[in-house]
């Protein structure tokens, strides 16, 4: 067996009395003057040559969603240096436009229609997601090492010792247990003098996280792998009915059925041509803050790994989708003509998985929820559509079925609905955190209309993708200052029982609220453009609102007035608007919900109703990839800091061996 020194005991005993029952067994980040703490290197790759020997470890593929330790990597070194929004952009720039997320969504532990992979096998190895039993880590001997030096390792997790001899420049690769110390002890030998020996603890601690919330929450408007769009044009009606009320948008690359609105064609074929979503039915996405946060945890902090579950669904208000089931919003392509109507409770779910790995491992907790819900539940869309849709016949058909709302009813529902709903989502938050709701990260939403700081001007400029849309100056004036100077606030209110908001106990009934992110996004909105935005982007969405050729005979061979193919636009390069557009919407996601109820869903793929719900239902008015890691850096700390993982840790121990024979002390 392994000799334990004593200075090693009283190592451990430090780190037991620090606060919560994992902190000590995290190593925080070493500072860098100018970079922000998630960027920085780890400390296995942070010692210099110079200091003194000590044993370095980290987990490997330690963002346990991801399968394949490729897809981590690929977010270790994107992220050296660089916070997560400039990570993002670069990783941009790599995909040329085209996105990180579009392989990696096929190699995850949670497949794309919300099932967990148990056990989910990561990297040739099964392992159960919800319930490690151990984790992969790699180990080295770093600092002033002898060229040429020996190195006998050995690794005791109370089992006896693993006993292993190897070149000290050779890391070693091993599977911790999860729950409990394994004790790290290295003999360095390196010509006459008496060997070396450095100790250390290696205790991984695996931080479960959830995801829950709405379509800000989910990712919305960012695909994880984009739609692909045709040279070609596809033909709509509009609501007039008239044989001259056509238009023609970009159709999808890869349809081969009929364009002209005289030749329809099936909802399913067409399907097997649409984006693809981490989840199609909540339009989940790789790229939401919330993934994006839970990433850059595991980045940051080498000693940990992050069980991540999202469960954050498009269109979800607090009684339906959080407590209630709720719509789908669309399905997956695939050949079957079956869809699933409905979406189940996110908090439904999350108890049958925090029972289901308490099951397997009593002392298993939910360390961490990261929450954004409240914007459907003031009907923010149907501001959005109030706003946006200009023309009569559209107008009164929208608020005829209720799609349109207004800024009276939205402050109505923001003062008596919203408070009741949010008092009782506190209630049933707590028995999931302990009792502790700060252990709820609440990340509110950014003002999405302005540029600049002022409000957007308005204008068809990002809405001319449907003939009906033109963002109308003064409605938008209203909306964006209804948003800033009562929404906004009412939420952070709730969040953190302050401004008139009782809560039974607020101390412990205030969440974490995260609001960092609204700044910057104030000189982000959709009416942002700048010279550094991409050449088609500049080209081809026209400032006045022309960028679609109003020709239906030409139109149907060339939609884009610039003249180029639409299969150009790129998702996914750095530009000055981080929310969404119309044009975005449809150029991204172009999604047809085919969970509408039967009454509102069209047969017809050329219907009146298809054209507005593709250009709108993907996304608009939705935080962009940069958006998203923006929101993400802002949430970070806040998440760092409720976890306590920026927690000194004791130095490691080293010593000179004792000569055989000496007593062990």
């Amino acid at each position: 067996m392994v000799r334990i020194h004593l200075r090693l005991i009283i190592v451990s005993a430090l780190l037991a009395a620090l606060p919560g029952q994992w902190a000590a067994a995290q190593n925080a980040p070493l500072a860098t003057q100018g970079v922000p703490a998630a960027a920085q290197d780890t400390p296995a790759t942070q010692s210099a040559p110079d200091a003194p020997m000590q044993i370095s470890w980290e987990v490997r593929n330690r963002f346990r969603l991801f399968r394949e330790e490729r897809d981590f990597l690929l977010h270790t070194e994107s992220a050296r240096g660089r916070s997560i929004l400039e990570s993002e952009q670069a990783l941009e720039l790599q995909s040329d436009g085209r996105g990180w997320a579009r392989n990696a969504v096929n190699r995850l532990c949670i497949d794309l229609s919300g099932r967990i992979s148990e056990p989910c096998t990561r990297d040739n190895v099964k392992e159960s997601y919800l319930t490690p039993v151990d984790h992969p880590i790699t180990v080295r001997l770093t600092g002033q090492v002898p060229v040429g030096a020996t190195c006998a390792w050995s690794f005791d997790d109370g089992d006896g010792p693993q006993q292993s001899t190897f070149d000290c420049a050779e890391p070693i690769n091993l599977r911790a247990r999860y729950g409990r110390p394994t004790v790290a002890t290295v003999d360095v030998s390196s010509g006459p003098e008496a060997p070396q020996r450095v100790s250390t603890e290696i205790m991984v601690r695996d931080i479960f996280i959830a995801g829950l919330g709405d379509s800000i929450a989910s990712g919305e408007g960012n695909p994880d792998r984009a739609v692909a769009l045709a040279d070609e044009g596809f033909c709509f009606r509009s609501y007039l009915g008239t044989a001259g009320a056509q238009y023609y948008r970009p159709s999808r690359a890869g349809y081969k059925g009929g364009r002209a609105c005289e030749a329809p064609d099936s909802l399913q074929v067409w399907q097997r041509q649409s984006a693809l979503w981490f989840n199609s039915p909540c339009h989940r996405s790789l790229y939401s803050y919330q993934t994006r946060t839970a990433l850059a945890l595991a980045v940051q902090y080498p000693h940990i790994a992050v069980t991540y579950l999202p469960l954050a669904c498009t269109g979800a208000t607090i009684p339906d989708g959080l407590f209630g089931t709720q719509r789908a919003r669309e399905c997956p392509p695939t050949k079957s003509a079956t869809c699933q109507g409905t979406v189940n409770a996110q908090l439904a779910e999350l108890r049958l998985a925090v029972a289901a790995a308490k099951k397997r491992q009593p002392d298993r907790n939910l360390d961490l929820i990261l929450l954004s819900i409240g914007a459907n539940d003031i009907n923010f869309s149907g501001l959005v559509a109030d706003v946006i849709v200009d023309t009569p016949t559209e107008r009164v058909l929208f608020k005829r079925t209720g799609v349109m709302g207004s800024v009276d009813d939205s402050r109505a529902a923001l003062a008596h609905d919203l408070p009741q709903s949010f008092a009782k989502l506190r209630e049933a938050l707590k028995p999931l955190v302990g009792g502790d709701l700060s252990r709820v990260v609440y990340v509110s939403y950014a003002n999405p209309t302005l540029a600049a700081g002022a409000p957007c001007p308005g204008g068809r400029a990002g809405f001319d993708i449907h003939p009906s849309f033109n963002a109308q100056p003064q409605r938008l004036a209203a909306v964006s200052d209804y948003v800033q100077s009562e929404f906004l606030p009412a939420l952070k209110a709730l969040a953190l029982c302050q401004s008139g908001v009782l809560c039974r106990d607020p101390a412990a009934d205030r969440m974490t609220f995260v609001d960092a992110h609204q700044a910057v996004f104030a000189d982000h909105g959709f009416c942002a453009r700048a010279a550094t935005d991409p050449e088609f982007d500049r080209e081809c969405f026209s400032a006045k609102g022309e960028s679609f050729n109003p020709d239906i005979v030409t139109a149907a061979s060339q939609p884009m007035l610039c003249g180029r193919s639409a299969g150009e636009y790129r998702a996914y390069l750095p530009r000055a608007r981080w929310i969404r557009d119309a044009n975005d919407s449809y150029f991204a996601a172009m999604t047809y919900p085919q969970a509408l109820p039967a009454s509102s869903q069209p047969t017809d793929i050329h219907d009146a109703t298809w054209g507005v719900l593709s250009a709108v239902y993907g996304g608009a008015v939705h935080p962009t990839a940069e958006g998203h890691a923006a929101m993400a850096d802002a949430a970070l700390p806040a998440v760092a800091s409720v976890l306590q993982l920026d927690v000194a840790v004791p130095e490691v121990t080293a010593e000179p061996v004792a000569p055989a024979g000496t007593p062990q002390q």
